[in-house]
């Protein structure tokens, strides 16, 4: 994988059933359970509660509220085989801690291998850098699909 993800790599990284349009429990680590349950259900998960304690101990070290309503919960584990992203999202929002006070209402969940430092990095500057983008968000609150999370998330890493 490259400096970015690209538009083929979507498919791969959040499939239709990584993707919860359902409003998720509104505490955080019950949310980052429900994101993560997504990821187990899918076969994308070797190791449950190995995969929470790493991301656990990712909250513990500093928020991942991004702000503007966005909150990416993430880690680097030997739970998982491949890069894996869930999305889901609240409309009351979860607490994430954002720097800018927001409840987190757009949801990713990263995961990926322990030796995927550039994949993660990769992931998270892509995301973080398209959903900076008031239209990609949008577009993301009006997806009534999996398919349309995907179509938004696919243009907007164009």
């Amino acid at each position: 994988m490259s400096t970015n993800i690209e538009k083929d790599d979507i498919d791969d990284l959040i499939p239709e059933s990584h993707i919860a349009l359902d409003d998720p429990p509104n505490e955080k680590s019950a949310c980052i359970e429900y994101l993560l349950d997504l990821l187990v259900d899918a076969g994308r998960v070797d190791d449950r509660e190995a995969a929470l304690d790493a991301l656990l101990a990712r909250e513990e070290e500093t928020t991942t509220g991004v702000g503007m309503g966005i909150g990416i919960p993430h880690a680097q584990t030997d739970a998982v085989s491949r890069p894996s992203v869930a999305f889901t999202r609240s409309d009351e929002g979860v607490d994430f801690g954002s720097m800018d006070d927001e409840p987190a209402k757009l949801l990713f969940m990263i995961l990926v291998p322990k030796e995927g430092a550039e994949d993660h990095l990769a992931i998270l500057s892509s995301l973080s850098r398209a959903l900076m983008h008031e239209e990609v968000r949008d577009d993301l609150y009006a997806a009534e699909t999996p398919a349309a999370v995907q179509a938004a998330l696919r243009e907007a890493v164009a």
